[in-house]
């Protein structure tokens, strides 16, 4: 299987010059929609994981303290120049969404879009993605998923044989990874190609609150 970090960033790299062309335009309304489920205050704290390029930033307010990390490279380097041009107080950094080098409960939103099909190991990028978050904050997450109801069949699984290894996993189901990661699903609604794109607004569940603190 292809699907694995060192692929994933040699593979944004090379897409980053035409990254724009293919995502900008196709995505925008249903990045536009995502992101509007949150409620946005001025001085939080957002991490976007798997920021590419910097196509959720038009949909930002801008008073926000905002971080950035991509595997690639050349996709770090293209959100730089975005956030910049659109005044944010902004970070961005190279580093793997499965190992973030930040502290617990920092974030006060993470956004996770069209990444969770991408990850070699989505349930671990959530965890983290739990990790880092605040008790009393919120994951935005876009995607493409398989419904929840069923898993995928044969044909899909075969077809994602190619697709996982030249662009996205086709056969993740959002509920499962979610609730798996300790996630308390609050909004979960389609917004593109049927029910094929999802966008998800989550908080921790009362229940990984608890043994956090435990553990603690």
């Amino acid at each position: 299987m292809l699907n694995t970090t060192a692929w994933n960033r040699l593979r944004y790299n090379l897409y980053a010059p035409v990254y724009d062309l293919v995502a900008d335009r196709a995505f925008r309304r249903a990045r536009r929609k995502a992101l509007e489920a949150v409620d946005w205050t001025a001085g939080q704290r957002v991490l976007i994981l798997g920021a590419g390029t910097g196509l959720d930033l038009p949909y930002l307010p801008r008073d926000i303290e905002l971080h950035g990390t991509d595997l690639s490279p050349a996709m770090v380097a293209r959100f730089r120049t975005r956030a910049d041009e659109l005044g944010f107080d902004f970070s961005t950094e190279v580093m793997d969404a499965e190992r973030l080098d930040y502290p617990d409960n920092y974030f006060d939103v993470v956004i996770m879009h069209l990444i969770l099909a991408v990850m070699p190991d989505p349930a671990r990028g959530l965890a983290e993605a739990h990790r880092v978050l605040s008790d009393d904050g919120l994951l935005c997450v876009f995607d493409k998923f398989q419904p929840d109801s069923h898993p995928a069949g044969w044909v899909r699984r075969t077809l994602n044989i190619v697709t996982s290894a030249i662009a996205t996993d086709i056969t993740r189901q959002a509920r499962p990874l979610l609730e798996g990661a300790g996630f308390n699903i609050l909004r979960n609604e389609p917004v593109m190609m049927g029910s094929l794109f999802r966008a998800l607004l989550a908080d921790k569940s009362p229940r990984s609150r608890r043994n956090a603190s435990a553990i603690a």
